[in-house]
């Protein structure tokens, strides 16, 4: 269909659905890690599998999202675009009804998927829908408002999560995706589907998410399996060999899902590996940020969504002056600050020790908090402006989209490697410790399993009181110091991250700037 203009009714349509489709997967996303300590122990989770419910869905994502949205040019932007919301609704229903984290776990997947054709969708639509002179305007509103509605994630999601009904941080997405449902089926048209539409690289796809597949499975299994695992230094080696092969198909594929021919480009090239190490360091901190304040310091789960706030006000009401006054002066010099502060926020937040819970949070993980929100607000527009800036208009969409699948890919492998090192550090620094405590080796032995579910850690039974108080008082002091190591090597990526820009982003404006 042609375009159509933002302030036609047709056009209101098309920004109201895109945003109610986005809205599901941010509010998912932000408020999931706020509920995770109240999901481990209804489920009876090991942290490993803790892991495994945020990446089956992040894998699935990074692995398919390109491929998403090249489906929308071939098939129709509307018809996958509602697929996969239909899709991401009926994954998320299954996760809320999901009564084992096996199956939490299974379903998560189906979410990724329909996550995967749905978030390309949302904003390829309103691009190839709303007229161009209003396209920067639509795109900004869409901007603005899912950004406001993932303040709302993490509160709605400890506020649920300390009534015991964190399950509704999954169905919440079936009434929201069944009005952009109805809105896209009455209220917009389906626009013209071109006559030869390229190929789709299924090979690609199936390359990497066998490989990303099963680097998890290898690191998530190694703390349990132990780490002279065969299988798991096996499944490891086979997703390299797997994601290599998966490279080289790219390379000489005539329609690649991944262009390997963009990253020839020093600005593009130097932009993602600053994004692959600052999101990276970003998905590991906020994660253990969240089990820490729950599971150790004693906040509720509300108190935690709560302390995310100065993160996200700081996004919402700074980051587009960052966007314009790098337009003005270049994006070099923030692409440097930027990531360089939030690496020093997540290293003043692997500083916090013990805390006497929300009361001490201005003076314990408030500051750490600002630090990184105002370095991630310094970075994301001049970052998402380079990336698509750097290769020309005629490919900043296929650039944006590897660039986001980088984000997701950065994620997958922070949540399997900390979380895999997590469990490396705490039981190694547990086992010295029990050596002051009279236990039997089948005690000791009840003791250490306990490790694999990190700050959910409980005290076996059978154990006298002081030997309960003790072994517990521990489990919350190694806990404390593992996060601190993981919070230390998250703020070393985003301190990568701004060495990156030092030295491959060069210009002092995006060209076309």
């Amino acid at each position: 269909m042609s375009t159509v203009s933002l302030r036609s009714a047709a056009g209101r349509w098309v920004v109201t659905s895109s945003i109610l489709a986005s809205a599901m997967a941010f509010i998912d996303g932000t408020a999931l890690n706020v509920v995770l300590p109240s999901l481990q122990r209804s489920l009876h989770a090991s942290g490993a599998e803790l892991f495994w419910v945020l990446n089956a869905y992040m894998l699935m994502l990074a692995a398919l999202i390109l491929l998403g949205g090249t489906l929308g040019d071939r098939l129709g932007r509307r018809r996958i675009f509602m697929t996969g919301i239909f899709i991401f609704m009926a994954g998320s229903a299954a996760c809320g009804l999901a009564g084992t984290v096996f199956w939490l776990i299974l379903f998560r997947v189906i979410q990724g998927i329909g996550g995967a054709l749905m978030i390309p969708g949302s904003l390829s639509l309103i691009s190839s829908a709303i007229d161009e002179a209003e396209r920067g305007k639509a795109i900004g509103t869409w901007s603005s408002v899912t950004t406001l509605v993932t303040i709302g994630g993490p509160i709605l999601g400890g506020a649920l999560a300390d009534a015991g009904l964190w399950r509704y941080i999954f169905f919440i997405n079936i009434p929201i995706g069944v009005i952009a449902l109805l809105c896209l089926w009455w209220k917009v048209k389906e626009q013209e589907i071109p006559a030869e539409a390229p190929p789709q690289d299924y090979p690609g796809a199936v390359l990497i998410v066998g490989g990303l597949a099963l680097l998890n499975f290898g690191f998530l299994r190694m703390p349990v399996a132990g780490f002279d695992s065969l299988p798991a230094y096996g499944s490891i080696i086979a997703g390299l060999a797997l994601l290599a092969a998966f490279v080289i198909t790219e390379k000489r594929s005539r329609h690649p899902m991944l262009p390997l021919y963009l990253f020839n480009n020093r600005t593009f090239s130097g932009a993602n590996l600053l994004t692959f190490f600052l999101y990276g360091g970003l998905s590991g901190s906020m994660l253990f940020l969240s089990l820490n304040m729950v599971q150790v310091q004693g906040y509720s789960q509300l108190e935690s969504g709560l302390s995310f706030l100065p993160f996200t006000l700081l996004m919402v009401f700074l980051a587009r002056l960052a966007g314009s006054m790098a337009d003005k002066y270049g994006p070099r010099w923030f692409l440097i600050i930027g990531p360089l502060l939030a690496g020093t926020g997540m290293l003043l937040l692997s500083l916090v020790q013990e805390t006497s819970g929300p009361a001490s949070y201005w003076t314990t993980f408030f500051p750490g908090i600002f630090v990184l929100g105002l370095g991630m607000t310094l970075t994301v527009a001049p970052l998402t402006a380079t990336v698509m800036g750097c290769v020309g208009s005629q490919l900043s969409g296929t650039a944006s989209g590897v660039n986001n699948a980088v984000t997701r890919i950065a994620g997958v492998f922070a949540v399997a490697v900390f979380g895999a090192m997590a469990v490396l550090f705490f039981s190694g620094s547990m086992l010295p410790s029990l050596q002051n405590v009279s236990l039997t080796p089948a005690q000791e032995t009840a003791v250490m399993a306990q490790t694999a579910n990190l700050g959910n850690a409980a005290v076996p039974e059978g154990l006298s009181r002081p030997q309960q108080v003790f072994i517990s008082h521990l489990y919350h002091q190694h806990f404390i110091q593992t996060y601190g190591k993981i919070m230390a090597m998250c703020g070393f990526l985003g301190w990568l991250g701004s060495i990156m820009a030092w030295i491959f982003i060069r210009k002092d404006k995006v060209p076309g700037k």
